[in-house]
């Protein structure tokens, strides 16, 4: 079977579908994989061959920032949801899908296989189905689908309780329309991608052939969904990715273990998280306090390291986390589950991107404490990581979860959806072994 993945050209996500790419190489079959020039190297690491987007499609991994310099000027919320989209995922469309529909010419892929912001395969998934390979899209965030209270995407707000929330949340919801989905309905039209079924992100859950959510049922939040969603737990750890740190034997178990991070595109400004974090914890002698950098260098982060912490640019997860007592996270998805199904519990902040609502499923699910903000301060970090630590109600639902999440034979049911989509299986009829509660 020749498998094609389409990914956005940033890491988180990538990672995961390199995830999926290393299960498809190790049953024998062929696997390109068409994203940034960047991940090259991580492309070719789990044995893919390797096709560059072309400039105009491509986003500059070591400037991210760049790309909309207009958000640092702007508070999370809405319109910087909205300009973020347009630039990071958008405006890169017609390139995209280009540059898809050129690798199909001498790669022709038997199923396509790309993130749920590859926005470039909307103009396929629009199209005649005879027209183009069966597509499978991958929730590398929190399951973009419609909320029965109407709450919208990426606002954080944890599910209704009573009428005057459902009432708040319906003139959210408005706000929210008129500020987000009426603007990126009239850019996508522009740019060929339009008009969708519904707003985009429930268009990217409901077109493709199957849609594959990496978590488990437990952590999103209940409600009827579309016969494309499976959910298929989260994605073994690819190993190899970053070198033990020369600090590796400081690990001894005489101290509980803190692991701070900011993700891989959050991170321009590491004042928001991991230096609070850093202070908040640097008096606390029964702690260690581990800090990895998501790739940058770790002259970025401001201040003197205290004696109770180790830092590093990159940490190879599937050393780490298994000697973890506490995450300290601003909410990156693929962490967060990683996270989970080692039954660790978490402290989050972080408002930007998908975070606001990765977090609330986590206050939601009892697996840690969400601080609901974006640039904490040192009292509530400490105070928060106390709490997760002497209190055992929070690993007790991390450990539920990662019960959970271990339940689910994550290889053989995506081996299983990949086969069945290829073969010509529509999603109603390829079975869901996990299901969401109706709620």
């Amino acid at each position: 079977m020749k498998v094609l993945f389409v990914s956005t050209p940033l890491t988180g996500h990538l990672n995961p579908l390199l995830g999926i790419a290393r299960m498809l190489i190790g049953e024998g079959h062929e696997v390109v994989c068409l994203s940034g020039r960047d991940l090259r190297g991580r492309i070719e690491g789990v044995g893919a061959e390797f096709r560059p987007f072309s400039a105009a499609a491509d986003l500059n991994l070591g400037d991210a920032g760049s790309v909309a310099a207009e958000l640092q000027a702007i508070p999370p919320g809405p319109e910087w949801l909205r300009i973020a989209i347009e630039r990071r995922f958008i405006d890169t469309i017609p390139e995209q899908h280009e540059d898809t529909r050129q690798v199909l010419r001498d790669f022709p892929a038997d199923v396509v296989i790309g993130d749920n912001m590859m926005f470039g395969l909307l103009p396929m998934l629009l199209g005649p189905r005879l027209n183009r390979p069966p597509i499978i899209l991958c929730g590398t965030s929190f399951l973009h689908w419609h909320r029965e209270d109407g709450a919208p995407h990426f606002i954080g707000l944890l599910p209704a309780t009573c009428q005057a929330q459902l009432k708040e949340y319906a003139a959210i919801a408005q706000e929210y329309d008129r500020v987000f989905n009426q603007p990126i309905a009239r850019r996508l039209k522009e740019l060929g991608a339009g008009p969708l079924p519904t707003t985009l992100f429930d268009s990217a859950v409901e077109l493709p052939d199957a849609f594959l959510e990496l978590t488990a049922p437990g952590f999103e939040f209940p409600r009827p969904m579309p016969p494309s969603v499976h959910f298929v737990g989260g994605l073994p750890i690819i190993p190899g990715q970053a070198p033990l740190p020369l600090w590796a034997n400081d690990l001894d178990g005489s101290r509980k273990v803190v692991l701070v991070t900011q993700g891989t595109v959050a991170n321009h400004d590491f004042g928001l998280l991991i230096a609070p974090t850093l202070a908040a914890l640097a008096n606390e002698p029964d702690l260690l306090v581990l800090v990895t950098a998501g790739g940058r260098s770790i002259d970025a982060i401001s201040g003197p390291i205290p004696g109770n912490a180790r830092v590093a640019s990159y940490l190879p997860f599937e050393w780490v986390l298994p000697k973890v007592d506490v995450f300290v996270t601003n909410g990156g998805y693929g962490s967060v589950n990683q996270a989970l199904s080692f039954g660790i519990p978490l402290v989050t902040a972080g408002l930007t991107e998908d975070k606001a609502d990765v977090n609330a499923r986590i206050a939601w699910s009892g697996v840690g404490i969400d601080l609901a903000t974006n640039a904490p301060t040192s009292q509530a970090l400490r105070q928060a990581v106390r709490a997760v630590l002497d209190k055992p109600d929070y690993r007790l639902r991390a450990s539920d979860m990662a019960d959970e999440l271990g339940g689910i034979d994550t290889r053989s049911e995506i081996l299983r959806i990949v086969s069945e989509v290829a073969q010509g299986s529509s999603s109603e009829a390829i079975p869901r072994r996990h299901r969401m509660a109706a709620g």
